[in-house]
């Protein structure tokens, strides 16, 4: 039977427990796709996320027009963070070497995840952020 996940972010300065509670309730999971709406705050939440890993602040930013960004953590372990928002055809995934980045065992945060859905790995956890009407985001997941 899946379990269903919720955490609430308060506001930002409630982000870093936010995604130290996240990190510690993923347990093993390795690819992560964050559906969300523009503005909802994916790329705000992928930055705490690297902060609690160890990852230098100033290295984190949203990789629209790379696609793909990667990071190191304080133990020297890849982050590979992913914005598909401007992928157009699924070839350019593929051309961009998906494949190995989803198969490396490294922690994969996908943003915009909706854009290449039918080539997601069974296995990717998706996770959903909603804004609240009092301007709280709540994360809310399956698994």
């Amino acid at each position: 039977m899946k379990m269903r996940h919720e955490i609430v972010i308060k506001d930002l300065n409630d982000l870093d427990r936010a995604a130290g509670e996240f990190l510690r309730e993923i347990g093993d999971h390795r690819l992560i796709a964050f559906f969300a709406p523009m503005a909802t705050g994916k790329t705000t939440f992928t930055t705490a996320i690297c902060r609690q890993l160890g990852v230098e602040e100033d290295a984190v930013s949203s990789p629209t027009f790379a696609i793909v960004n990667e990071y190191r953590t304080r133990r020297g372990e890849a982050v590979y963070h992913f914005d598909f928002y401007r992928i157009e055809r699924l070839e350019e995934v593929f051309d961009i070497g998906f494949q190995d980045y989803v198969d490396s065992g490294c922690l994969c945060l996908m943003e915009w995840p909706e854009n290449i859905e039918e080539v997601l790995p069974e296995e990717t956890l998706r996770v959903s952020i909603c804004t609240n009407p009092d301007n709280s985001r709540t994360l809310s997941w399956e698994d």
